[in-house]
This record gives structure tokens, sequence and C-alpha cells, in this order.
């Protein structure tokens, strides 16, 4: 099984059977990279241009054969044990869901294993999302996961160890799986359930949400200017009922 820089688990043997569709390939099968960033590699950008910037590996190709390749999560559920991202707009509290890598597209030695989460910042193994025990909710708002922020910038075309992959590859996990497969066996396609505790998070989330949306609805409906207003409205060019 692929190991993190400190040789805990990623939870996958191959991280090219996780990984998707580039994040540089566009609808239309071009090279977004090369439309965008041709200054970083002109020489690869000039090949893509002098193939209508079309996709060299494709699609359903070998990804691996691409320098450029990159896969990130778009951070909306855990691909474990499909837990869905709950953000409550007016407050500050950590994400269920953090983004674990598979490959760090780059020399991963150099990119120490203490966490990252779609929005937070780092903590080392044991704490509160880290390597140890699963956090609980409210508890360590701040933390982050055992992933590399830094890996997330690391240059893709750069070599790691030998026989390492060199492309940056991502998926997000719960917090509650994320603890299980650097702690564990647990890997990242195992067909599981979210964990209670990661439920109880979840729903306890989703009540806060509802329980604001139904506290905008009563605010507008006893705010007497708003009845005014939406009473005395006619549509343009329409008469006013009154005349």
């Amino acid at each position: 099984m692929e190991e993190t820089p400190d040789g805990t688990p990623v939870g996958v043997d191959d991280p090219y059977e996780i990984a998707g569709v580039c994040d540089h390939l566009t609808d239309d099968g071009r090279c977004r990279f090369a439309l965008a960033q041709s200054g970083t590699d002109p020489e690869f950008a000039a090949a893509r241009q002098a193939d209508g910037y079309a996709c060299h590996v494709g699609e359903a190709g070998d990804w691996n054969a691409c320098p450029k390749y990159r896969y990130t999560t778009d951070g909306r559920e855990c691909v474990r044990c499909g837990l869905e991202e709950i953000r409550l707009a007016h407050e500050d509290t950590r994400p269920l869901l953090e983004e674990h890598h598979l490959s760090y597209g780059g020399d991963s030695a150099s990119h120490p294993a203490t966490g990252t989460t779609h929005g937070s910042g780092t903590q080392s193994a044991g704490q509160p999302g880290g390597h140890g025990k699963p956090p609980i909710e409210g508890v360590s708002d701040s933390a982050g996961s055992p992933d590399s922020e830094e890996s997330s910038r690391a240059d893709p075309e750069a070599t790691g160890p030998a026989g390492a992959t060199s492309h940056e590859i991502t998926v997000s996990l719960c917090r509650w799986c994320h603890a299980k497969i650097h702690n564990s066996i647990a890997r990242v396609n195992d067909d599981v359930n979210p964990d209670p505790e990661a439920l109880a998070a979840r729903e306890g989330r989703r009540s806060k949400e509802q329980a604001e949306l139904e506290f905008s609805t009563a605010t507008e409906l006893d705010d007497p200017w708003r009845v005014s207003y939406h009473s005395s409205w006619s549509a343009p060019n329409e008469p006013h009922p009154d005349r």
C-alpha cells in the first residue's frame, strides 16, 4: 500500500485506480494547462498548440503518461463512506471533510504529513483530526488533516523517491474515515457507511441549517416594511389595482 512521508498508509495500492479525469481537461477535450499556463512550460504548451491544444492522453487514456496530470477533490462528499459536507454560513465551524493525498505531486519527503482540510490549518498526529482519534464536533475547529498543505503547491513534474508517482492526486475523506485510513488497514475504496459520530455531526449541522432558514422566513413575514412593499408593488406596465 502507498504511504505518506511519515510512513502512514494512504489507503490505496495504486492512486491511479482512484483518480479520475484530469483537472486540466476541458469539456471539449483540450488541455487547460497549455491554454492558460503556457509560460510555465513553453515546450509542453507549444506541443499542445500544434495539435489544437488537444489532450494527448484523452479522457479514457493513461493519465500517468502526462507530466501535467492533476486530480484534486471537489470537497463535496467522502469518497469512502459518502458523507456529504455541510457548511454553516454564519459559523466558523471546522469542515466535516478533509483533503487526503494519494500522491503528493513532487518529492514527498519534503512534505511532512501534517495536514490540511478544506479551509483549515495544520496539526500533528495524535491531535483531533490528525493521525489520532477522530475529533469530536466542536472541538479544536482550527485543526487540519494528516496531509501537507505545502503538497498542494508541489511541482507537478517533480519526481519523488524512486518508483513514486509524481502527480498530485487528492480525494475527500470525512474526518472519521481519514483517521481510520492513517491508523489502520482501512482502504479508500471500502464499501462502508458513515461512522455514527459522523452522522450525528452532519445531522446536527443540518438541523442548524434548517433552523436558520425557518428563522429567515419568519423574520420576513414579521417585517411590516416587506409586507407593505410586496402588497403595494405591481408589475411594470400594469395599472395599480387602486387606480
